[in-house]
């Protein structure tokens, strides 16, 4: 059988910094500054998540610090002049959060991230409550896996179970990530599928086929 697909469960970072709605501006900065993060959940309740305060959130003060803007730049700018006169999380956060769930593929928290030009979600459990919260950095972590790991996994859930016949001929070799599979199949019509699930498999990084028809 072939390994279970990581979830954002298997990487997501558990221990982690939230502010509560009326935590102030300075407060939201040490936070962030004492984990090293860009973005911070606000949380409710028993850690119910209603928001996040991001690093532009906060710039937004900055921004207009200095800079006086005219009535109409203003009713243009409207949400970014309302954040820079904020001073507490309910006030500077983007709500409703967007946030994933432990039991969500990689893939699938990737694509969030992109749609919603994020860098990290909050990842909360079927009653919006925080259990920890997952990065871009989170995500590639799969790609440090060892040769030796992704050589076995591969062996064991695409050799062993589509060419049964051939296992023994089939050469899997992993180099950097990179998957070569090499020898001789019975079945050739199966190639381009092991390729594929070959390629499927989290943290490899290509895949080279030099497996050919065989007795």
């Amino acid at each position: 059988m072939a390994a279970q697909p990581f979830t954002v469960s298997d990487v997501m970072t558990r221990k982690v910094v939230a502010v509560r709605g009326g935590a102030d501006f300075k407060e939201i900065v040490a936070a962030m500054r004492k984990r090293a993060v860009s973005a911070v959940p606000v949380v409710e309740g028993e850690g119910r998540v209603v928001g996040v305060v991001s690093e532009a959130d906060l710039l937004r003060k900055e921004e207009f610090h200095d800079h006086g803007l005219g009535l109409q730049e203003q009713l243009r700018r409207l949400e970014a002049t309302a954040k820079a006169g904020s001073h507490t999380a309910d006030e500077l956060m983007t709500s409703p959060a967007v946030t994933v769930g432990p039991e969500a593929s990689l893939p699938q928290a990737a694509r969030l991230m992109a749609a919603h030009r994020v860098k990290r979600l909050p990842v909360v459990d079927e009653r919006g409550t925080l259990q920890g919260v997952v990065s871009r950095v989170d995500l590639l972590r799969v790609f440090l896996r060892s040769d030796d790991e992704l050589a076995a996994e591969i062996r064991q859930g695409i050799v062993e179970r589509w060419f049964p016949l051939s296992r023994h001929q089939v050469d899997v070799r992993v180099e950097d990530g990179v998957v070569t599979l090499s020898g001789d199949v019975r079945d050739a019509s199966l190639i381009p599928l092991a390729t594929r699930l070959a390629r499927a498999v989290e943290g490899v990084v290509d895949v080279r086929s030099e497996l050919r028809a065989g007795a």
